[in-house]
């Protein structure tokens, strides 16, 4: 009869943390501390020294910067990129669905199901609103009928 092996009981009990655990984790943060420390120190030697006046500017790194920062966008631009967080979201939780497929059985595919046709319906609403065209007519307005009619 084949038993699990158990942690040594210490004075509150079996313990939580395997020491033959530790170990492994203990060498890969040595070795990730060590390599850190060494690109910092090759790139201290081995790196250019520049004492130009715009080295030392924020968010340029050393290019002089021209024009102004405070540049207008379309509202299409912030649109487009709310829907792809949304949609983003989407492919986290269906991987995480993937992962846990068989433990959810079929409830969890008609919930899968169910999600992405709910996800499909609001995409196909962005598409017939014009929220994903690029242009100034199309920003997030329907589309205007032919013969003047909305």
């Amino acid at each position: 009869m084949h038993r699990d092996h158990q942690p040594p009981a210490g004075p509150r009990g079996p313990s939580p943390v395997s020491h033959d655990i530790l170990w492994p984790l203990a060498v890969y943060l040595g070795a990730v501390v060590a390599l850190v420390g060494a690109m910092v120190a090759l790139s201290a030697v081995l790196g250019q020294r520049h004492r130009e006046r715009a080295t030392g500017e924020p968010y340029e790194s050393g290019i002089v910067p021209t024009g102004s920062a405070r540049l207008r966008f379309g509202v299409g631009f912030y649109v487009v990129a709310l829907l792809f967080v949304i949609f983003d979201l989407e492919a986290a939780f269906v991987i995480a669905w993937a992962v846990s497929a068989r433990r959810t059985g079929i409830g969890g595919y008609l919930g899968l199901l169910l999600f992405l046709l709910i996800l499909v319906v609001g995409l196909v609403y962005e598409l017939r609103i014009g929220a994903l065209a690029m242009t100034t007519r199309g920003a997030g307005r329907p589309r205007e009928q032919p013969g003047g009619a909305k």
